[in-house]
């Protein structure tokens, strides 16, 4: 803290020289409570979605009919199956690259081969397509999609798994060899 003038009453306070600030740190405490109110902020709105979800959620069950015949089926799967060919492709092309923005494609797709599955399996329900969509979704969907999740864990892992310092020197790092 600062220290005052010498007249109490009055409480003026004096600069305090003894730590110079260096620039580098100045703007980096306001750059950090920015990041802490930007995030504070994005999980207060996921919060207040997530809560409002709950009673559209019920009003769906309780208002959507259990049949409905749709008009543009061919429209919406194929334009399903082209965002899901995208997905694959920019996860492909990044990855090949080796792009760490593979990561964003890699769990969009993930997500997609999921909501591909529940789609498949739930709108097949009563058909006998749904030995087909169920096999498809349990041997090739789904352990995709775990794949992917796994793959992106392992990459988001090892970014922030600290690395030796390229400072250090050969002959002090252990190799685990015998003299």
């Amino acid at each position: 803290m600062s220290r005052t003038t010498q007249d109490p009453a009055r409480t003026v306070p004096r600069e305090d020289v003894s730590k110079p600030v260096r620039p580098a740190l100045a703007g980096r405490a306001g750059r950090d409570a920015l990041l802490e109110r930007r995030r504070r902020h994005t999980l207060e709105l996921l919060a207040v979605s997530a809560l409002g979800l709950i009673p559209w959620t019920v009003v769906l069950g309780v208002t959507l009919p259990s049949d409905y015949r749709v008009h543009a089926w061919r429209t919406t799967w194929v334009g399903f199956d082209i965002l899901l060919l995208i997905a694959l492709g920019a996860t492909a092309v990044l990855g090949i690259r080796r792009h760490r923005a593979v990561v964003l494609p890699a769990v969009a797709t993930a997500v997609l081969l999921v909501c591909d599955a529940w789609f498949d399996v739930s709108l097949a329900l009563g058909t006998s397509a749904v030995w087909t969509s169920t096999a498809l979704a349990v041997f090739v969907e789904l352990p995709m999609a775990a794949f992917l999740f796994h793959r992106v864990r392992l990459l988001l892992r090892s970014q922030w798994t600290p690395q030796p310092s390229p400072d250090t020197a050969p002959d002090a790092v252990d190799t685990g060899a015998r003299p």
